[in-house]
């Protein structure tokens, strides 16, 4: 699958840097497609509450109803018309946009399946939604749809008379159709919205509201639209007629014209197929099985920081089970657990200065423990030499790094940048393994892990624990972010702080703290712990 990732990863970042040029890297739409599609519900429910009020569910007065909104009242309930109408189809665009990006971002597979799959029915109630709101009008647009849908679901042997019958002359339709469209049309929504609830059921700090200026602008942007090009109807529906032309919404309508091209059948088993490829999307091939966290109790003081920093909730706290004076342990689900190894970098106890015990953590990855991590970054960093050593580590889904590209450089790839406890970042630096520390992530809003890069930022600046301790000079450390299409900026990036390195003045020399060890408490809460 990484051939066709890729190119969909590269094309999705180019227009991502784009639209940060335009909107900024903290309004850029591309990083909140989700959030932007519940937003885009609730002005939907807003709006078709107020076009309800004015609606008459009669059979020659529903289309009235309509006109009299479009055109009389075309400053309030004219434009709810419209902005119900364009939020509508922005959902659906959002929504496509969305799925497409999560599945060039490979975050669909495995423990992440459950989301992928409960977004198949989300998608199917939304054109359901959309098709109903669509009959109500009863306009030619919405005769052809009753005709064709009828026509469609009439192939299924499940209905006693054909439901099309309905629809051949004007008498056989009475007021008990709009009856029924309504409660359809405000039931699948509330089903919608369940649904959508189940979706998010394994995300973690789920982001549902887009920050308040994006969601400001795209309001402005919609009631522009409406005024510029309010939503218009076609000529009324007239059952003694054929329609002709009709204009159609694409993105609602748009697999319409195969019901004029193929067969009934044949479309029933297009739109089948169709469903089920995207629900076993996530098996197309199985993403390799990681070994999920595990937890050492012994080394666990139930300080939930794992718990909290978890972008999947596969880290829970339950009552301790060992009898200790600790009242939590850390629990993992492995079905949901994404093998990250942000768990690792949140644990206090994850520390590479231990001496009079085992280099172990609280929660670590069987792949890749933090003894292993000390060794490889003592490894690695042997091989640097001169007076600009920089030590690169990165996130694995990030660009990649050609060392023989900056002189004096080396990389450590790790699932996510979010696994590196603090603590390593002072191991370096205090123990002259490098002379600076070069750590890159993610492109802004493409973290394959969503939080690694953002926990990481806030572990250095204090402003979350496990903390970087302030002794840790700043200015040999630099934060950064790549994605697989900024290699060249990379490794501009690592060259500049190479440059920057060697401005600085040596570090002085002194008794190691190797011979100095601290008293280990790993149930401080100021930052990472020292033994």
């Amino acid at each position: 699958m990484a051939s066709i990732h890729a190119p969909m990863r590269v094309g999705f970042e180019l227009v991502e840097k784009w639209a940060d040029k335009i909107f900024t890297p903290a309004w850029n739409p591309f990083y909140h497609l989700g959030a932007l599609g519940f937003f885009m519900y609730w002005i939907v429910a807003v709006s078709g509450i107020y076009v309800y009020i004015f609606f008459d569910t009669g059979l020659t007065e529903a289309y009235d109803s309509v006109e009299y909104m479009t055109h009389e009242q075309w400053y309030l309930a004219g434009i709810m018309r419209s902005l119900h109408r364009y939020c509508s189809d922005a959902m659906v665009l959002f929504m496509v946009i969305h799925t497409l990006r999560e599945f060039a971002l490979d975050r669909y597979r495995g423990p992440r399946w459950f989301t992928w799959f409960t977004g198949v029915p989300v998608f199917l109630l939304l054109i359901s939604c959309g098709i109903t709101g669509y009959w109500l009008v009863w306009d030619e647009l919405a005769q052809f749809i009753a005709l064709r849908s009828t026509e469609w679901m009439d192939w299924l042997p499940i209905f006693g008379s054909p439901i099309a019958n309905n629809f051949i002359t004007p008498e056989r339709l009475d007021d008990r159709f709009f009856s029924l469209m309504i409660f359809i049309h405000i039931a699948a929504p509330l089903f919608l919205l369940i649904v959508l609830w189940v979706h998010l059921m394994r995300v973690s700090r789920p982001e549902v509201n887009p920050p308040r200026g994006l969601a400001i602008g795209m309001l402005i942007a919609f009631l522009v639209l409406s005024l510029v090009k309010p939503a218009l109807s076609h000529g009324p529906a007239d059952l003694t007629q054929v329609v002709a032309n009709v204009r159609l919404d694409w993105f609602y309508l748009a697999f319409y014209p195969l019901l004029d091209i193929w067969s009934f059948g044949t479309v029933w088993g297009f739109m089948t197929a169709l469903v089920l490829m995207f629900l076993i999307v996530p098996w197309m091939p199985p993403m390799r099985k990681v070994p999920v966290a595990v937890v050492n109790l012994e080394e666990c003081n139930g300080c939930t920081r794992c718990a909290e920093d978890c972008p999947t909730g596969a880290v829970t706290m339950q009552m301790r089970t060992d009898g200790t004076k600790y009242a939590l342990e850390a629990t993992v689900n492995s079905s949901t657990c994404i093998s990250c190894g942000i768990c690792v970098g949140a644990c206090p106890t994850s520390t590479p200065f231990r001496r009079r015990s085992n280099v172990v953590s609280g929660i670590e990855l069987p792949e890749l423990t933090i003894a292993d991590l000390r060794q490889r970054i003592h490894d690695t960093a042997a091989k640097l030499s001169g007076n600009t050593r920089i030590l690169v580590i990165g996130c694995k889904y990030s660009a990649g790094l050609d060392p023989d590209e900056v002189p004096n450089t080396v990389k450590i790839e790790i699932n996510c940048l979010g696994m590196l406890p603090p603590s390593f970042i002072d191991y370096v630096i205090s123990r002259k393994l490098a002379d600076g520390l070069f750590f890159t992530g993610c492109r802004e809003g493409n973290c394959h892990h969503r939080f690694g890069q953002d926990w990481t930022n806030e572990r250095v600046d204090g402003k979350r624990d496990p903390k970087l301790r302030k002794r840790v000079p700043r200015e040999r450390i630099k934060q950064f972010r790549a994605g697989i299409a900024d290699e060249k900026m990379l490794v501009d990036g690592v060259r500049e702080f190479a440059e920057h390195i060697a401005t600085l003045p040596k570090p002085e020399t002194g008794p190691s703290r190797e011979d100095k060890p601290e008293n280990n408490d790993a149930a401080k809460t100021d930052g990472y712990s020292d033994a």
